[in-house]
C-alpha cells in the first residue's frame, strides 16, 4: 500500500466513522484488519487498549500509529491528516447551517436515531475486546476445562478494576493507568 493509498484509507475510516472513538471501533476494525489487512486483530485491539489510555481520540491515535508503522514518521502524518480531514470540513458544513435546520423534523428524528445505534456499536466493541482480552477461545478443544476458557490474570484484572470502580471513589484515570502499568509489568 502506497502512502497516497493509505491517505484514503484513513480519509474513508475518518468520513464513514461516524460517532468518533469506540463507536467507530469496530468499523475501523473491519476497515484495517478484514478489507485492507494492514495489521491483525490482535494488534488492533492492542492499539486500541494503548489509544484509549493516551491522549486524544482513538482514531487519531490508531491512524498516526499504523501510518508510522507502516512509512515512519511521514506515513504518521498522512494517516493522520486522513483521518482528520473529513471531519474538519463536516464540523465546518455543520457550523455553517446547523442552526438553520436543528428544528427540522428530520433532522431531530436523525439525531433520535443515532442514540440506540450508537449504545449498539460501543457494546459490539466492548464484547469483541472482552472476548479477545479476557477469553481463550482459539486455542481449546473439546476436551478443555471451563476454567481453561478465561485467560485467569486477565480476569481478575477486569473484576478488581470493576470492584474499584463501583465500590470506591477512586478516579478511572487511576484504574486504567494501574491496568497500563500492571499490564506493561506482568504481561
Amino acid at each position: 500500500m502506497s502512502l497516497f493509498q493509505l491517505f484514503f484509507v484513513f480519509m474513508y475510516i475518518g468520513f464513514f466513522a461516524v460517532g468518533g472513538g469506540l463507536v467507530a471501533a469496530s468499523f475501523m476494525q473491519n476497515v484495517l484488519v478484514n478489507q485492507y489487512g494492514l495489521i491483525s486483530a490482535e494488534k488492533f485491539y492492542s492499539m486500541l487498549a494503548i489509544s484509549e489510555s493516551t491522549p486524544g481520540p482513538i482514531g487519531i491515535n490508531i491512524a498516526t500509529y499504523i501510518g508510522t508503522e507502516l512509512y515512519g514518521i511521514p506515513g504518521g502524518i498522512i494517516a493522520t491528516i486522513g483521518e482528520v480531514l473529513p471531519s474538519i470540513v463536516t464540523i465546518i458544513l455543520i457550523a455553517k447551517f446547523f442552526s438553520k435546520f436543528q428544528e427540522k423534523p428530520l433532522v431531530k428524528s436523525v439525531f433520535k436515531t443515532l442514540r440506540p445505534v450508537t449504545s449498539g456499536l460501543v457494546l459490539c466493541v466492548l464484547v469483541q475486546v472482552f472476548t479477545l482480552a479476557i477469553l481463550n477461545l482459539g486455542s481449546q478443544n473439546s476436551e478443555s476445562r471451563f476454567l481453561q476458557i478465561f485467560n485467569l490474570p486477565a480476569l481478575v484484572i477486569f473484576a478488581v478494576s470493576l470492584i474499584v470502580l463501583f465500590k470506591t471513589k477512586v478516579h478511572p484515570v487511576v484504574v486504567v493507568a494501574f491496568g497500563a502499568v500492571f499490564g506493561v509489568v506482568f504481561f
